[in-house]
């Protein structure tokens, strides 16, 4: 009977870290930016995948995999939470800032700046503790 009273207080081990966690919430992050004009085109499909294969240096197939999980995995989430929580604390400031720039690249693929992607990358900003001059200037890179 002890046993059981005190298994409870025993420490677990600690979780193993998902490695993949960070390709995961990158490509889903950048599949939100593509969808949120409601017009997901294969230009912006494309784009993901190179952003993918650049960032992780994946193979093609691999990187068209994982945007295809993202894809799954971006219509099933309620919210960016999940998402921005990795890239919060697996990012430093500067691969937050490539993000966003990649973000943004996404969305000017249509050569038009919608709100709704906008409002997405402001959204994301202030989760992943950026600011908002933060993204003006990873869009002005991203026009570039």
């Amino acid at each position: 009977m002890l046993d059981r009273l005190f298994k409870n207080f025993r420490k677990e081990e600690a979780p193993t870290k998902d490695e993949n966690a960070l390709p995961r919430a990158v490509a889903a992050l950048l599949v939100e930016a593509a969808r949120a004009d409601e017009e997901y085109t294969d230009d912006e499909r494309d784009l993901i995948v190179k952003l993918l294969r650049g960032e992780f240096d994946l193979t093609e197939e691999e990187a068209v995999e994982l945007r295809r999980e993202a894809e799954e995995a971006q219509a099933a989430a309620n919210d960016l939470y999940g998402f921005s929580r990795v890239v919060k604390e697996e990012l430093d400031r500067e691969g937050k800032m490539q993000l966003i720039e990649a973000m943004w690249r996404v969305v000017l693929t249509d050569a038009e700046r919608d709100p709704h992607e906008e409002m997405v990358i402001r959204r994301l900003v202030g989760l992943i503790h950026l600011e908002d001059r933060d993204s003006t200037e990873a869009r002005r890179r991203a026009e570039k």
